[in-house]
């Protein structure tokens, strides 16, 4: 699989701070370089003045070098502030886009033929790997400037003759080839276990979340936790492991400082105050070198990261048009039977015929198995954006999302206003629940509407569906868990609701009382009889693949 290098993409602004951070890491990086060799040469000049007598002494002129070393020293401070401030800014900023990017190429996928990712999986990409990528942005501005504060190191050992220049140069050209070998043979393994172990924990966590109310039901806790145990031990070793190899690399560099220092004296020439200006550049430009060592032992991570996510990367965006205020409503085609716009249609049949795959295809969210057609265009042909356009879902099960009942209304569509909000939940049969709340639709509902009911959550997904204006609307089992007055309540309101502004209806429900909304009643037998054969489904299916 290929890997794309960087896949931040930045505005004017993040990359004018992306620079501004370059030119203080490389300030930052020239400062060291500057302070350690200037500290040496201080010193050592200094004890040489030292020895030879008070006359010597009182011809050294300290001001200036302390001054000097004093600049430098705040120089230093400043910039790494200053570029690890901006770095970070760039990069928060980045990562945030790259998040709504990603996210919104999911939520455009077409969930008939798009690969099914899990919402662990997804929120494990969309968190944590695109956090992992922080390093491509962080470390950006420190590479350039660590080459650049090497070469003046290298410069400043002249002082102690040629061949110590030379040698250091040449240790300091090996040096970024053997961290990253080091890295791949340290993190490379440790790093993609952690990045999969992570990616199953927060699946299983995701997804057991979704059952909180069965696993407490059911006594299964204890199972539940066994099952994270083994993703979490994995994770946990492989960091460990990780850790390991960032001591080793670490340690690495203390060596290679070590005898580079050792080289360069061991072959210096020249006065003693040289000598120690070119020792201590020599070493800060090891040290100057340890961004690159950052870098080699976060690589594995990121090309990890960058490995799980090129598949979000490399989905395609669909193009969509804008959806107007107002369409004209379709004419269906259920099987053989033909449905005008605004007709209400009821889908019989046992549980388990196929009613709510069928449902779940008009509003595009499942492959078509039936017989089905808007305007004479097969479902399966159309564009997702085509059926949202045609169909609003109140579906069996209503998804919710953690915020305030404002907030799951307005997703219907855009400026949607209060009042139009408190009229849908007056057809809904639910405004008088929400307007005894303190904070009335302003108030939060917890993850999955958890503090609703589940006749709640349906009658609020409901609302949410009139909210929509779709020419038609779509039901499963709409009174589910109401008692028998509010349904009947809920039927009436509907009716003139459907009365009113002319709305097609797609019903499917196994209770009387909603069937009543309906002037005409399909056996899903009779659609079935009429759908294609597998091998004509594939075909039709093909075309949108």
């Amino acid at each position: 699989m290929s890997r794309p290098s960087d896949p931040i993409a930045f505005g004017t602004s993040e990359r004018v701070t992306l620079r501004w951070a370059l030119v203080c890491a490389v300030l930052a990086g020239i400062s060291s370089i500057l302070l350690l060799a200037l500290s040496g040469w201080f010193l050592t000049a200094a004890a040489v003045a030292g020895a030879a007598g008070s006359a010597a002494v009182l011809a050294f002129n300290y001001l200036l070098p302390s001054a000097a070393i004093r600049g430098l020293a705040i120089l230093r401070t400043g910039t790494r502030y200053g570029e690890r401030l901006l770095a970070h800014r760039a990069a928060l900023i980045g990562m945030a886009g790259l998040r709504a990017q990603l996210f919104a190429k999911l939520a455009a996928q077409d969930s008939r033929v798009a690969d099914d990712v899990s919402g662990g999986d997804a929120s494990a990409r969309l968190i944590s790997d695109i956090a992992a990528l922080e390093d491509l942005v962080v470390r950006r501005p420190t590479r350039p400037a660590s080459l650049i504060a090497a070469l003046l190191a290298v410069g400043l050992t002249l002082f102690a003759g040629w061949v110590s220049a030379f040698i250091l140069a040449l240790m300091l050209a090996a040096l970024p080839a053997l961290l990253a070998l080091a890295g791949r043979r340290l993190t490379a393994a440790p790093a993609r276990d952690a990045a999969d172990a992570l990616g199953e924990l927060r699946t299983g966590f995701v997804d057991f979340a979704a059952a909180r109310a069965e696993i407490i039901a059911y006594g299964l806790v204890d199972r539940v936790m066994a099952e994270l145990e083994r993703p979490a031990h994995r994770l946990d070793h492989a960091r460990a492991r990780l850790h390991r190899g960032e001591g080793a690399i670490a340690g690495l560099m203390l060596v290679y400082g070590v005898v580079s220092a050792a080289l360069v004296l061991i072959l210096a020439e020249g006065s003693a105050a040289g000598i120690a200006l070119a020792l201590l550049a020599g070493t800060a430009s090891v040290e100057a070198m340890a961004a690159l060592a950052r870098t080699a032992f976060r690589q594995a991570s990121v090309d990890e990261s960058l490995a799980r996510l090129a598949t979000l990367i490399a989905l395609p965006v669909p193009p969509t048009a804008p959806t107007p205020n107002a369409v004209a409503a379709a004419a269906l085609s259920l099987g053989s039977v033909q449905c005008p716009p605004g007709a209400r249609i009821a889908i019989t049949g046992v549980s388990g015929s196929g009613k709510t795959r069928l449902i779940a295809a008009l509003a595009g969210i499942r492959p078509a198995i039936h017989a089905l057609a808007v305007d004479g265009v097969a479902v399966a042909a159309c564009t997702p954006d085509q059926l949202r356009r045609q169909f609003a879902l109140a579906p069996q099960d209503a998804m919710l999302i953690a915020g305030t009942i404002a907030d799951n209304l307005r997703l219907a569509r855009a400026r949607v206003t209060t009042d139009q909000m408190h009229a849908a939940l007056a057809v809904a049969c639910l405004d008088d629940r929400i307007t005894a709340m303190a904070e009335g639709i302003e108030t939060r509902i917890g993850e999955d509407g958890g503090t609703l009911s589940g006749g709640e959550r349906k009658r609020l997904s409901l609302a949410r569906a009139l909210l929509a204006e779709r020419p038609w609307l779509i039901l499963d089992e709409p009174t589910e868990g109401l008692d028998a007055a509010t349904e009947a309540e809920l039927v009436e309101r509907l009716g003139r609701w459907l009365d009113t502004t002319g709305t097609g209806l797609i019903l499917v429900s196994h209770r009387r009382t909603p069937l009543m909304l309906a002037q005409r009643h399909i056996p899903i037998a009779e659609i079935a009889s009429t759908s294609p054969t597998p091998s004509a489904r594939r075909a039709i299916t093909d075309t949108i693949t």
